[in-house]
């Protein structure tokens, strides 16, 4: 099987790091929970980004792409809905994703 080179050195990690291996079907979990999620810092610093845009109300098009912006990455739901909470904790209108609006 073809992997690219950084999911080679993950798996080769992995296999160091485990005497007696990984079992060949417990990859994957495993390469699941290495997953990137943004840190604390990083949702504040999403969201005061976004506050300064001044872009009423918010929509999580928006959030994503200031969360790629700063990661160079895809962003995750779950990074979505915590830049989202965050910005709802302090007041700031969001776009209501089933209608469009507030």
């Amino acid at each position: 099987m073809n992997r690219p080179q950084f999911l080679t050195s993950i798996i080769g990690w992995l296999r160091q790091g485990y005497p007696n291996g990984v079992p060949e079907l417990d990859y994957v979990p495993l390469i699941a929970l290495l997953c990137r999620r943004l840190s604390d810092e990083e949702v504040v610093a999403v969201t005061e980004a976004l506050i300064e845009q001044g872009q009423e109300p918010i929509d999580r098009v928006g959030i994503g792409v200031l969360i790629t912006r700063l990661t160079d990455e895809m962003p995750l739901e779950s990074d979505i809905a915590r830049v989202s909470a965050h910005l709802t904790a302090g007041g700031w209108p969001l776009e209501d994703p089933a209608s469009g609006s507030t």
